[in-house]
C-alpha cells in the first residue's frame, strides 16, 4: 500500500532567502573512516555535473572531523582530506551517511555543523547522514527522513522529530533529509533544482542518465520500478500520450482509455507502476511543464496555465504555491533564462 503525498514531498522549497546560485556554491561533504565510497560520491558526481556541464562555478570539497585522510568501507584510503574549517565558508554542508552504531558527532562536527547552520548554510543529511543531523537539535519539531532500516531507530532516539518513512526527502529550507542510499541523488538534484531552475536539474539528471525526479516513497523504487516507455506496455503507452497532451482533459478515463484498459483495471496498474495515483501523476507532469515554461518562454502565466491544463492563472498559482512555496512570478524572476 502506498500513501498518496505531494510530489516530491517538499517543504518550504525555493525560499526566496535563499541565495539564487548564479554565483559559486561551495559544498563541504563529510567524510569518515567506513562510509562507503557510494554515499561519498553521490554528492560530489551531482555537484560537480552541475560545474561540468557549465551551468554555474560551484565548488565540492571532502572534510572529516580532522584533517588528513579517512578510510572506506571499501578499504580505500583517501587523502587530502580537509578539516572542519572547511565548513567555514559552504553554502552546503552535506553528511552523506552515518557511523553505523549511530554514535553522535564528535564536538568539533557538532559545532562546525551548527555554526555553518547558523551562518546560513544549508545542511542536508543524506539517508543515515540525517540521524547525525538529528543529534544536533535542527529536526526538532520537524518532519524527517532517513534510510528505511533507520527508521525505527531514528524515532526511539529522537521522539520530538517526526520520522516519516514514505518520502524520498524533505526539505525545511535550511535542512535537508533523505530516505535510502539512492535517494540521496534525488536530495541533491532538489539543491540543484533550487538554486537553478528545472531546467539546469535536468540537464544534469539527463548527463547522469538518472531520472530527474521520482514520484512516491523510498518503498516503491524496491519492487516496482516506473516502467519504461514502449508500445507493448499499457501504462508507458498512456503516459507517453499523456505528455503529448497536457493541455488536453486528463481524467481517468480518458489515460485508461489511452492504455486501452477498464478504469478499475487501469488505476490498479497505474499505481503498481509508478507508486502514485493517476491524478497524482498528472499534477506534477503539469507543474514540470509550468516551470519549464516560466523558465525558458515569454509566455503570459496565464497562457502557461492554459497550455499546462490549469485551466487559469490562480489554479496555477494555487498548486504551485502548495507544491514550490513560490507563485509563478516570483518562480520566473528568479530562474528565467530568456528574460
Amino acid at each position: 500500500m502506498f500513501t498518496e503525498r505531494l510530489p516530491l514531498a517538499r517543504v518550504h522549497t525555493y525560499d526566496d532567502s535563499r541565495p539564487t546560485g548564479r554565483g559559486i556554491v561551495r559544498i563541504a561533504i563529510h567524510a569518515f573512516d567506513g562510509v562507503t565510497m557510494f554515499h561519498l560520491a553521490v554528492p560530489q558526481m551531482v555537484f560537480d555535473e552541475v560545474r561540468r556541464q557549465g551551468l554555474a562555478d560551484w565548488e565540492t570539497v571532502l572534510f572529516a572531523d580532522r584533517a588528513g585522510s579517512v578510510r572506506t568501507a571499501e578499504g580505500y584510503a583517501l587523502s587530502g582530506v580537509q578539516g572542519v574549517d572547511a565548513t567555514s565558508d559552504a553554502d552546503v554542508v552535506v553528511v552523506p551517511s552515518w557511523i553505523a552504531d549511530g554514535r553522535e558527532p564528535r564536538p568539533i562536527l557538532r559545532q562546525a555543523l551548527l555554526a555553518a547552520h547558523d551562518r546560513g548554510a544549508t545542511i542536508a543529511g543524506l539517508c543515515l547522514g540525517a540521524i547525525a543531523v538529528a543529534d544536533l537539535g535542527l529536526l526538532d519539531g520537524r518532519r524527517a527522513v532517513t534510510h528505511w532500516h533507520a527508521i525505527d531507530a531514528l524515532d526511539r532516539k529522537h521522539p520530538r522529530v517526526d520520522v516519516d518513512p514514505d518520502v524520498l526527502y524533505l526539505d525545511h529550507g535550511d535542512v535537508i533529509t533523505s530516505a535510502g542510499t539512492a535517494s540521496g541523488i534525488d536530495a541533491c538534484l532538489h539543491i540543484v533544482r533550487t538554486h537553478l531552475g528545472a531546467e539546469a536539474a535536468n540537464k544534469v539528471a539527463r548527463s547522469l542518465v538518472v531520472a530527474p525526479h521520482r514520484e512516491g516513497g523510498q518503498a516503491q523504487f524496491i519492487e516496482r520500478p516506473v516502467p519504461q516507455d514502449g508500445a507493448d506496455d499499457p501504462i508507458a503507452r498512456a503516459t507517453a500520450w499523456a505528455l503529448q497532451n497536457l493541455g488536453d482533459d486528463l481524467g481517468v478515463d480518458k489515460l485508461a482509455a489511452a492504455a486501452h484498459q477498464g478504469r478499475r483495471t487501469f488505476i490498479r496498474a497505474f499505481r503498481a507502476a509508478t507508486g502514485s495515483t493517476p491524478a497524482a501523476w498528472v499534477r506534477s507532469r503539469r507543474l514540470d511543464e509550468a516551470r519549464r515554461l516560466l523558465e525558458a518562454s515569454e509566455l503570459p502565466i496565464e497562457q502557461v496555465a492554459a497550455v499546462c491544463g490549469f485551466g487559469n492563472a490562480v489554479t496555477l498559482r494555487q498548486n504551485f504555491v502548495s507544491t514550490f512555496g513560490s507563485t509563478p512570478s516570483s518562480y520566473r524572476k528568479r530562474f528565467a533564462t530568456v528574460l
